[in-house]
């Protein structure tokens, strides 16, 4: 077994002798490297943002920008780390002291106040930077320092800079102003630019891990089989792919594992395919990935993805992983369960199907055996043509919901053929609201029959008081929700 190592601004190091937990953020620190900040440890701010080389969707390499306080940097092993230090040096003119394009930007229009932040927003907008796909938006905002904009699309720069890329990183001094104008002002990589040459050229293939200290174990295995024989042997383990929840528990709870397994990078996970009847959906594709890929073939995801969480989280975080912590609050699955998605589990033995709306068996409970894994994600076909997502939440992005609410509709000739609705923070799980969709399916897609529905709604799960919202805001926001999709969707159906 060879030892873990990880490169660093084209450096290779050891892992070695940090702790299976230790986040990347304390590695990269622990060796000079400050920029690298931490803010919150809980993936909600950005300052430790760094750029990791991963597959790519339309080149062979991407630059993806993560949280590095949440991956364990043994989680990194053989792969390719760039730091807000490293893009200076790796600036197009090739020159040691040169600013990155990205930089330049950030300091000629005041997009840095204290400093703190100000990596990881490099290192975000860097990714944005060097996503292949980014072009002019016919739509878009004016460029900066032109006030506020003729352009519709306020999320998008003339360069085609997506604003959600920075959606995860926080700014206290709240000098967002000079951040978005850096963000719409740079323009694109040149021919000579080592970082966009990089892109052509393959990722790190996923490297087999062991690696152990002070008895504990980080273990990457090379496939499903191998992975599923470790779960049925250790069953103390603890599956991660995104970290993005458990990252969470070893930085706030102080959490440690005897044995982590990294799924991840397995082949078997990372698979799309789109069928006549369905398409499935590998559990530990990122939620970026599935964006990307699916390309608002499925305009329910395409809905969802904006809302779930920060970008900085979606380019970690999986379908596998949201599902298989059974959250009452977690974003896909209302979605999913409107989607009347079913989940594949695997273990040593073999594969069975489960239709999601029998999945969830209590609070963080679900019908997932020891040793068991959520291979993949399977949506019917053909989809619903009406559909929504509605969040409530306190913030825009980047937030935990109030309440999560997902509607897929048939409607023909005026009349609902069929109703499928996903709740979430409702109840003890994520909940099918099927009271509702029997008030309104073989009924006019009509005022009074919404309106009836509405009431039925309001009273769907068992919502509690807590301190994100009280029992009866919830319960009242069921039933706007679905006030609303008919207001926002009646003249769409009638036409």
């Amino acid at each position: 077994m060879v030892a873990a190592r990880i490169t660093v601004n084209g450096k290779e190091t050891p892992i070695s002798p940090a702790a299976p937990h230790t986040t990347a953020l304390d590695f990269l620190r622990e060796r000079g490297l400050t920029g690298t900040k931490e803010g919150c440890a809980e993936g909600e701010c950005g300052a430790c943002s760094v750029l990791v080389a991963r597959p790519g969707v339309n080149k062979p390499t991407d630059w993806v920008a993560v949280n590095a306080c949440l991956v364990p940097v043994a989680a990194l092993d053989g792969q390719e780390v760039i730091t807000s230090e490293g893009l200076a040096t790796a600036g197009e003119s090739g020159a040691p002291a040169a600013l990155h394009p990205v930089q330049e930007e950030m300091a000629v229009r005041g997009g840095s106040q204290c400093g703190y932040c100000t990596p990881g927003f490099i290192c975000s907008m860097a990714s944005e930077y060097y996503r292949p796909d980014r072009c002019a938006h016919p739509d878009s905002a004016d460029g900066p320092d032109t006030g506020t904009g003729t352009g519709t699309d306020t999320e998008h720069g003339p360069n085609g800079f997506d604003l959600h890329a920075l959606s995860g990183n926080l700014c206290r001094c709240t000098g967002y102003r000079p951040i978005r104008d850096a963000a719409f002002a740079v323009g694109t990589p040149t021919a000579n630019d080592p970082l966009a040459q990089r892109r052509e050229q393959s990722p790190p293939e996923p490297v087999c891990t062991e690696y152990t200290r002070d008895d504990s174990t980080f273990l990457r295995p090379d496939t499903l089989a191998e992975a599923l024989q470790l779960l049925r042997e250790r069953t103390d383990a603890v599956v991660v792919a995104g970290s993005t929840d458990w990252g969470v528990e070893v930085n706030i709870r102080s959490r440690r594992a005897n044995c982590v397994i990294a799924v991840d990078r397995l082949p078997e996970l990372r698979e799309m395919r789109v069928e006549s009847d369905h398409i499935e959906i590998g559990a530990a594709q990122t939620l970026t990935e599935i964006e990307r890929r699916l390309d608002g073939s499925v305009p329910l995801l395409a809905g969802l993805f904006p809302q779930f969480a920060s970008r900085l989280i979606r380019n970690s975080a999986t379908l596998g992983g949201n599902l298989g912590t059974g959250s009452p609050i977690g974003d896909s699955p209302p979605v999913l369960l409107a989607l009347e998605a079913s989940v594949v589990l695997a273990d040593a033995d073999g594969e069975r199907e489960v239709p999601l709306c029998d999945y969830f068996t209590g609070y963080r409970q679900s019908v997932r055996r020891p040793g068991e894994l959520i291979r993949a994600v399977r949506i019917p076909l053909p989809l619903s043509p009406l559909t929504a997502f509605h969040k409530i939440a306190k913030r825009r992005f980047d937030d935990i919901s109030s309440v999560a609410i997902a509607f897929a509709l048939d409607i023909e000739d005026g009349i609902v053929r069929k109703a499928r609705i996903g709740l979430g923070g409702v109840a003890a799980t994520p909940i099918r609201a099927l009271a509702t969709e029997a008030a309104l399916e073989g009924k006019p897609w009509a005022a009074k029959t919404v309106e009836a529905a509405s009431q039925v709604l309001q009273a769907q799960g068992t919502p509690m008081d807590d301190h994100r919202a009280s029992a009866g805001y919830r319960s009242a926001m069921l039933g706007q929700s679905l006030l609303k999709l008919y207001a926002q969707t009646t003249e769409a159906v009638s036409s």
